[in-house]
């Protein structure tokens, strides 16, 4: 017989005994001669049961009532009372030993306790108040009768405050205007369930509390989280001796690797951890709130318990309830919030939780894909920003679809791991559908040379960083960024495309209308959730217009002014530390701020396109499949004074000139849709300049 199973027979055998006792105290009370039974009055009819059961008297009911009780001995209350006294010295105490000594409890209000759970238990007992009472109309325990039946009353039993009514575990029922001491009184259904053994958490709680998934209470820790673990187990062990226990704040945008740690240090203290959103706080009125403080301190001493408050939604909840909700409950709490909050009147403490470092990441990848790994750890750790359940979730979900695919499981995985690491950045930037290769793109030898160190460098940059040190040499500018300055249309989205698609990473084109904003802090909670929400997939960000964004921080004349700068600054930061790419583009470089370009990487200056360059650009510009004239004149063209972007507009209107016109693209198609690109560009021009004589230049 194990220790539970063999507890469940003692408390059972305790029970027992102590409804016996019960039984015979009650009998001794009833006097020996019953007077007969008198009808009950009118108004009375259907008070035989208070708690919606039948309202007619039983004919067995009646007899127990009409017919007096054998009265104890003495002999037979002291048996009885020593049987009991016994189970409840035993190494593991009954439930009703373990209420008085966790909830404070007299001897005398743990047997008033026992009394109301006894007539919830034993339908005689319900007979024997009502005879004990002298009156049909009251089967149920009272005050009154408690002080009767009881040695050593106490009538601090009856008062709010007392054990009894301020733990809720006794409810008392107000019959018009009797007197308190002759109100029904009836256990509390949590209690009765608690002193059968039955320890579960209080219906009335368990209906606001989300369970933990499956996977948090059965993942072992990484090694980084388990010293976290450790070292707030400590120090919750080190606060034990205090009057209250500190709060523990859980920082980070990663809720699932904070519920495992949460998890490991309930586990470490020997307590269920329950989980709750703040929000459903703030739909609570104060009297709800004051209900759930009361019933989960009670519980919190029963089970024991620890909560974990998920702040997700704290932009839109009472923070003063929260803060009454936790000075009041004092039991461990832990916080998750994003980044810290307004402080709070209870004492707290604040980790960082981030999600396993790159070297564990690596480990988790190797350890589901086994002999499947070939170098896939490496890149995916050196690129994604995954959890533990997550890594587990990919991996598991791509093996089983293309396990047999040899090496394009590599390639499906890599897909796999893209979609689910994708921002949701819909609201603040658009997500570009990459398709440019470097053969398309036209630029100098210089520029084409720096676009491919930049690539070289997000591919290898845990290899400089992790395994050849230098994250341990450097506290910044671990972030890759690039500048591209130049005119519009010389090919800066274009080049930001190649790169993306040489990655194969999503790359997203910032809406800076929907980033920057007049009020006073805005726009650094714009650009923090769209970094937050890009860092973990590393997405190529694309600051289209950037000086618009990264302007020169003005001299501070009034308030407007600070703010503005505590914006750049905060950019600087949020630059320097993105795990991925950050490029930014301007028409007008010495628009940016000076110590914003000094802490770039790279800048690359994509110059106005030459003759030569014209040229190459005309001859990549239009698809294999486009049906065009053999007489072409690209040098002719190119003497044209555009850019990539204009020449691109040029060949796409002259391509819809041809195909409304049912033919190919022709020299006198193109001409035309130039003038019409330079009217629009509002250039001058000569007439002279767009006219065909069906010469073809030599390049």
């Amino acid at each position: 017989m194990n220790d539970d199973t063999k507890w469940d027979d003692i408390n059972g055998q305790h029970l027992a005994a102590t409804l016996k006792w019960l039984r015979l105290k009650l009998r001794a009370m009833i006097p020996t001669v019953v007077p007969e039974q008198q009808k009950p009055h009118e108004e009375s009819t259907g008070n035989w049961f208070k708690w919606g059961t039948a309202t007619t008297e039983s004919t067995e009911k009646q007899k127990l009532l009409s017919e007096p009780s054998a009265v104890p001995s003495d002999e037979e209350l002291q048996a009885a009372e020593k049987d009991m006294k016994r189970l409840e010295s035993s190494d593991r105490p009954p439930a009703l030993m373990i209420l008085e000594k966790q909830l404070g409890l007299s001897a005398f209000d743990r047997q008033v306790l026992a009394l109301c759970i006894a007539t919830e238990l034993d339908s005689e007992i319900r007979v024997l108040c009502a005879q004990a009472q002298d009156d049909p109309n009251k089967p149920y325990p009272t005050f009154a009768l408690a002080l009767t039946l009881f040695d050593h009353p106490n009538w601090n039993a009856l008062s709010p405050q007392g054990p009894l009514r301020y733990w809720r575990l006794i409810e008392l029922h107000q019959l018009g205007i009797q007197a308190l001491a002759t109100n029904a009184l009836r256990a509390d259904e949590r209690i009765v369930n608690y002193a059968k053994g039955l320890n579960h958490l209080d219906d009335r709680l368990s209906h606001l509390m989300a369970p933990l998934q499956a996977d948090i209470l059965n993942t072992p820790l990484v090694e980084s989280h388990k010293k976290i673990a450790d070292e707030i187990t400590r120090n919750l062990h080190a606060s034990a001796t205090n009057a209250a226990l500190p709060v523990i704040v859980l920082l980070g945008l990663d809720s699932t690797s904070k519920k495992m740690i949460a998890r490991q240090v309930a586990t470490n203290l020997g307590i269920h951890l329950e989980t709750m959103q703040e929000s459903t706080l703030s739909g609570l009125s104060g009297e709800d709130i004051e209900t759930i403080e009361r019933l989960w301190q009670r519980e919190s001493l029963l089970l024991p318990l620890g909560l974990y408050i998920d702040r997700k939604e704290a932009e839109t909840t009472n923070q003063s309830h929260l803060d009454r909700f936790l000075e009041k409950i004092g039991s461990i709490v832990f916080l998750d919030e994003e980044q810290k909050q307004t402080s709070l009147s209870r004492y707290s403490i604040s980790f960082e939780i981030g999600k396993p470092t790159p070297e564990e990441q690596e480990g988790l990848w190797q350890n589901v894909l086994q002999d499947k790994a070939e170098d896939h750890p490496g890149r995916l750790a050196e690129q994604f920003n995954f959890n533990q359940l997550d890594i587990q979730r990919i991996a598991y979900e791509e093996l089983s679809k293309y396990s047999d695919e040899g090496k394009d499981f590599g390639t499906h995985l890599w897909k796999a791991c893209i979609v689910a690491a994708r921002p949701t950045l819909e609201k603040l930037a658009q997500k570009i559908d990459v398709k440019a290769t470097w053969d398309e793109l036209v630029l100098p030898p210089e520029q084409k040379m720096l676009l491919r160190q930049i690539t070289g460098q997000v591919r290898s940059r845990r290899m400089v960083y992790d395994t050849w040190g230098f994250r341990e040499k450097m506290n910044r500018g671990l972030g890759i960024n690039a500048l591209f300055a130049g005119e519009s249309g010389t090919g800066k989205t274009m080049a930001a495309e190649v790169i993306a698609n040489e990655l194969n990473l999503d790359l997203y084109r910032i809406d800076l209308s929907a980033v920057v904003n007049k009020y006073i802090g805005e726009t650094e909670k714009n650009l923090r959730k769209l970094f937050d929400a890009a860092q973990d997939g590393g997405a190529i960000l694309f600051f289209d217009e950037a000086d618009a964004l990264f302007g020169k921080r003005s001299e501070v004349k009034d308030s407007h002014d600070r703010y503005a700068n505590i914006e750049v600054n905060y950019l600087l930061q949020r630059m320097e530390t993105y795990r991925g790419l950050a490029i930014l583009a301007t028409n007008w470089k010495n628009a940016l701020d000076n110590a914003f370009v000094r802490r770039l990487r790279f800048i690359v200056n994509f110059p106005f396109p030459g003759i030569e360059e014209r040229i190459e650009i005309w001859r990549k510009v239009f698809p294999a499949g486009t049906p065009r004239d053999e007489n072409l004149d690209f040098p002719l063209l190119a003497r044209h004074n555009l850019t990539g972007g204009s020449i691109h507009n040029i060949a796409l209107n002259a391509a819809f000139l041809a195909a409304n016109n049912g033919g190919s693209v022709t020299m006198p198609l193109l001409l035309n849709a130039a003038r019409t690109e330079f009217r629009k560009l509002e250039k001058p021009m000569k007439e002279s300049d767009f006219q065909w004589q069906g010469r073809k230049e030599t390049a």
